[in-house]
C-alpha cells in the first residue's frame, strides 16, 4: 500500500475545510439526494461525499457504507485530493496503491473507484463525490462528465455552507465560523498539549475614513487590513471579522513570545501599507491579548471577552498615533 504524500499547502485546506463548519455534522438531504442519484445513475452499491481531514476521511453522506469514516492514510481520495481531474482506480487489486489495502482486502472489498474533487472557491481540494464497486469497471467520457457534473452539485451545497461562515467583503471568517473553526482549534490544542493565544484588532479612527472619504473607502481599508492579517499570520492561524472594524486572530501552538512576534510583523506591514497615504487614510489599530492553556477549559467566546477587553485598556491608554502594543 502506498500512503498518498499530503500536499505543501494541506494546512490552509484543512483550514479551508473545517471553516464550513460540516464536520461531524448530521446527515443532511442536500448531500444524500446526491449520493443516491449516483449510485443509481452508476448501478454501484457504494457512493460517498467524503471530505479529507487531518488524519481522517469523514462522510457527508455516506450511501452502501456503514462507516462514518476511515483513515487518511488508507483513503483513495487522499489520492485523489492532489489532482484536478477525476480519479479512476478500474481494479484496485492490480494498482500498486491500493492492491494492499485493508479496504481492498478487507471489507467493503473496494475493486472500482472513482472520485471527482470538490474545489472551493479559492481553489482547495477539501474531498470527493466518489463511487466505489465490489467489481472491476471502467468509466466512459460521458460517465466521467456526468460524474464531475455532480460533484459540481456536492461543491455548490459546500460553498453555500462556507458563505453562512465567511465575511463577504473581507474573505475571512465571521463570527459563526470564528466559533465553530475556532472551537476545533481549541479541541487539537487541548488534545496536543498546545498553548493558543486570542489578538483581538479594532481599527482606530474607521469612522473618520467612511465619513470623510466614503464607504468605498471605508471597504478598501478593511479589505487593505484583512490582505495584512493573511501576510503576517501562519496558514494555520485562524483570522476573523467580527463586524465593523474589529477583527481577531487565533493563534494555536503559539505563547506571549510568538503573538508579540507576529504583532511586530503586522505593524511592519502596516506602515508600509501606509506609505505614501494621507494621515486620515492611514490604518492604525489597538490590540488586545487573551491567553489559553489546555488546563483552563475556557473556550473561544470566553477568550473574545478577555481579548476584548484587553484591546480597550489599551486603547484607553495610548494616544490616538501611538504604536500598538498588547496588554
Amino acid at each position: 500500500m502506498i500512503a498518498a504524500p499530503i500536499p505543501p499547502d494541506d494546512a490552509a485546506r484543512v483550514r479551508a475545510l473545517h471553516a464550513l463548519g460540516v464536520l461531524d455534522t448530521p446527515p443532511e438531504e442536500r448531500f444524500d439526494r446526491v449520493t443516491r442519484l449516483a449510485r443509481r445513475m452508476f448501478q454501484v452499491p457504494i457512493a460517498l461525499v467524503s471530505l479529507v481531514d487531518t488524519e481522517r476521511q469523514w462522510f457527508k453522506s455516506c450511501q452502501g457504507l456503514e462507516t462514518p469514516q476511515t483513515p487518511r492514510d488508507i483513503s483513495f481520495c487522499s489520492h485523489a485530493i492532489l489532482q484536478d481531474e477525476v480519479m479512476e482506480v478500474p481494479d484496485a487489486t492490480c494498482d500498486e496503491r491500493f492492491h494492499d489495502n485493508p479496504l481492498v482486502i478487507e471489507a467493503p472489498h473496494v475493486r472500482f473507484y472513482a472520485g471527482a474533487p470538490l474545489v472551493d472557491r479559492q481553489g482547495q481540494r477539501l474531498g470527493t463525490l466518489c463511487i466505489l464497486d465490489h467489481k472491476p469497471r471502467r468509466l466512459s467520457e460521458e460517465d466521467r462528465a456526468l460524474l464531475r457534473d455532480l460533484a459540481d452539485m456536492v461543491r455548490e451545497e459546500l460553498i453555500a455552507a462556507h458563505a453562512a461562515t465567511t465575511d463577504h467583503l473581507t474573505q475571512l471568517s465571521n463570527r459563526r465560523g470564528l466559533e465553530l473553526l475556532g472551537g476545533h482549534v481549541l479541541k487539537v490544542c487541548e488534545r496536543l498539549a498546545m498553548p493558543a493565544r486570542l489578538l483581538f484588532l479594532d481599527l482606530d479612527g474607521f469612522k473618520q475614513i467612511n465619513d470623510r472619504f466614503g464607504h468605498a473607502e471605508g471597504d478598501a481599508a478593511l479589505q487593505r487590513f484583512a490582505e495584512a492579517l493573511r501576510r503576517v499570520f501562519r496558514a494555520a492561524d485562524v483570522g476573523a471579522r467580527l463586524g465593523g472594524d474589529e477583527f481577531v486572530v487565533l493563534m494555536s501552538n503559539a505563547d506571549d513570545d510568538a503573538a508579540e512576534a507576529a504583532l511586530g510583523r503586522l505593524r511592519a506591514v502596516i506602515d508600509d501599507c501606509n506609505a505614501g497615504r494621507p494621515p486620515a487614510m492611514a490604518l492604525r489599530y489597538s490590540a488586545g491579548l487573551a491567553r489559553w492553556s489546555p488546563r483552563d477549559g475556557t473556550d473561544i467566546n470566553d477568550l473574545l471577552q478577555d481579548a476584548d477587553r484587553a484591546m480597550y485598556r489599551h486603547k484607553r491608554q495610548r494616544p490616538a498615533s501611538g504604536s500598538e502594543r498588547t496588554h
